[in-house]
């Protein structure tokens, strides 16, 4: 296991293209500053700073996109208690999750669990309930949620009144959809949204996944 002086690279960080991305977005986001986890956070990881990955998670408490509506992990902040690190123990096997949405949806780095293109990212889709191969790696993702690629990605999961709602719902909540998005009576505007935690929402999802036998790789 690589030491924190290893994993921390002062001669080539990736901080810079990150600070980069923001300074050239014109989307609404908040960068939160990073927790006294942050070396603790990084040494689980087992990436460098070179990497955004570990930019994030050293750097930054997490990044809110959109209003908060995409929340990227970092190392945990007051308004982003969740880190990379505590949030993947015991819960993720064969991918590592990185961000979520307010629609319950789930963004992963695939390890070899959802299939051979290791280090890819994922979408685990509230509307679907299956993983969906986004065909970029994480960096791409990082500027794909900074883009205003980000509004026609969401195009079918966002309301009338969405912005709004987003005032009352905390960075650890999500909106939970009855009837289910996936499910044939279910729609965007039609069902009935519920705030809950996204542990919560994450734990139904693996259940209904599991009940529905799509595969979803989970740890014993």
């Amino acid at each position: 296991m690589k030491s924190l002086d290893d994993l921390i690279d002062s001669h080539d960080p990736a901080l810079p293209l990150v600070e980069k991305m923001l300074a050239e977005t014109t989307r609404n986001y908040e960068l939160l500053p990073p927790s006294t986890d942050n070396s603790r956070v990084l040494c689980a990881l087992q990436v460098t700073t070179r990497s955004t990955l570990g930019a994030i998670a050293y750097e930054t408490g997490g990044l809110l996109i959109d209003h908060g509506w995409l929340r990227v992990l970092g190392s945990g902040h007051a308004q982003l208690p969740r880190n990379l690190s505590d949030w993947n123990d015991g819960r993720a096997a064969g991918y590592l999750l990185v961000a979520d949405d307010a629609a319950g949806g789930f963004f992963s780095i695939n390890g070899g669990g959802l299939g051979d293109d290791v280090g890819e990212m994922y979408y685990w889709a509230p509307d679907s309930l299956q993983w969906e191969q986004l065909g970029i790696g994480y960096t791409d993702f990082l500027c794909w949620a900074l883009s205003d690629r980000l509004t026609a990605f969401y195009e079918g999961l966002r309301w009338d009144g969405w912005r709004e709602d987003l005032s009352g719902l905390g960075a650890d909540q999500c909106f939970s959809f009855y009837p289910f998005l996936w499910a044939r009576e279910g729609s965007i505007e039609g069902s009935r949204r519920t705030m809950v935690d996204v542990i919560e929402q994450f734990d139904m999802n693996v259940e209904l996944a599991n009940k529905l036998d799509y595969g979803t790789e989970q740890p014993a």
